[in-house]
């Protein structure tokens, strides 16, 4: 397919290109470009955008999609064991949907690509995975990327959870202890493992590290091969998940952060990652009592990456433009909104080789709307994830 008159924002060193083309082949970017460097005829089949706005497909990198599925309650509700406050070992791709309808209005929606995973129940709950929204129904041929992350949850989460069951954690306290607990069990497992190696060598097993399944899911997390995702909404639990993982020497990014703008330079300082959201949503906990719109705009004007979320399905997940359009409304740079939702949700998640911006050999995950991104009345003309076009109606 070729797309051609389009506006594109390729989120690129390209920038914006006013009057451009993009060559889709086999699924991927084959070419990009201005019109007047366009050496191919268009034809049957190739779309003229006619002037509207080309985007990279919208990235999420925090929901649950297909964890809480669309509308029959407890029995699609696969997103927190509360049966354990450490559960590493959890997997998303044996829990996630991909038929779930919400995944559709995703697609249709341009957000073409999302990270996914368990609640935030427990203090350790599971992985995370980047996954596309349209394609087989068989969701291993939907990911970009399993696992993408370990979840942590600190604040009021863990300790209503547990509180209701008269478990443990109760306090803010032990939801940390129990995190510590669980990364020193793992570090001194690889130790293990490896000083048996070492010493033993590995014909003689006898001696070897009984297997340990939650031990065995963070070794990615503490060889620094994939990130921490710290669920936190006040600025002292933001600081408790920059103390762990810190002296854990983790990779890492702070989730919702709802109170990162009101310690933003600190968090610049730092030189960590937020992902913001859900944007449009009431104060429905105490944690939530300092949220603002402004938020965004805050951390990004101190000079913080930021990603913008929906929480899926605390919003829902076509409304992510709109989210980044309510950030726009609250003072953040209108460019800066754009890559909050594309190229940065990329990067944070670590598949920005695949998809976020608008260059040859990506993904050909792309949006031609009738207006701008952010704007409620805008509609998608043509969504495409890998190449094929997805069916709007």
């Amino acid at each position: 397919m070729l797309i051609y008159n389009a506006k594109i924002y390729t989120m690129s060193k390209l920038g914006v290109i006013e009057n451009g083309f993009v060559e889709v082949k086999d699924g991927k970017i084959a070419a990009v470009g201005e019109m007047s460097d366009l050496r191919l005829t268009p034809s049957e089949g190739d779309f003229n955008a006619d002037g509207a706005n080309l985007y990279p497909g919208f990235i999420d990198c925090h929901t649950h999609l297909g964890m809480w599925e669309n509308g029959i309650g407890f029995e699609g509700a696969d997103g927190n064991e509360i049966t354990d406050p450490s559960t590493p070992h959890l997997r998303t791709i044996d829990g996630a949907n991909p038929n779930d309808y919400c995944f559709t209005e995703a697609a249709r929606a341009g957000v073409t690509s999302v990270l996914t995973g368990v609640g935030s129940a427990n203090p350790v709950g599971g992985d995370f995975i980047a996954l596309k929204t349209y394609g087989s129904p068989r969701i291993d041929k939907r990911v970009l990327l399993s696992p993408a992350a370990i979840k942590f949850a600190l604040g009021e989460n863990p300790k209503r959870c547990y509180n209701d069951r008269d478990e443990t954690p109760t306090t803010r306290l032990a939801t940390a202890a129990i995190i510590r607990e669980q990364l020193y069990k793992a570090k001194r497992y690889i130790d293990d493992i490896a000083n048996y190696k070492a010493s033993a060598g590995t014909d003689d097993e006898s001696s070897m590290p009984d297997y340990d399944a939650k031990c065995e899911a963070l070794i990615p997390l503490l060889k620094n091969k994939i990130k921490a995702h710290f669920h936190c909404h006040r600025a002292d639990d933001i600081f408790t998940a920059v103390r762990i993982a810190e002296e854990f020497s983790l990779d890492y990014v702070i989730v919702h952060a709802t109170e990162g703008g009101l310690v933003a330079e600190e968090l610049k300082e730092i030189g960590c990652s937020c992902i913001v959201g859900p944007v449009i949503c009431d104060r429905s906990k105490p944690e939530l009592s300092r949220q603002s719109v402004e938020n965004a705009a805050r951390l990004y004007k101190a000079g913080v990456k930021v990603a913008i979320c929906t929480d899926h399905p605390e919003n829902p997940i076509q409304y992510l433009p709109l989210g980044a359009g309510v950030c726009i409304k609250g003072g953040l740079d209108k460019n800066a909104a754009l890559a909050a939702i594309t190229i940065n949700p990329a990067e944070i998640a670590g598949i920005d080789d695949r998809v976020g911006s608008i260059e040859t050999g990506k993904d050909a995950d792309l949006s031609v709307t009738d207006g701008e991104f952010y704007d409620v009345l805008s509609r998608p003309k043509l969504v495409l994830v890998d190449g094929k076009a997805v069916t709007l109606v």
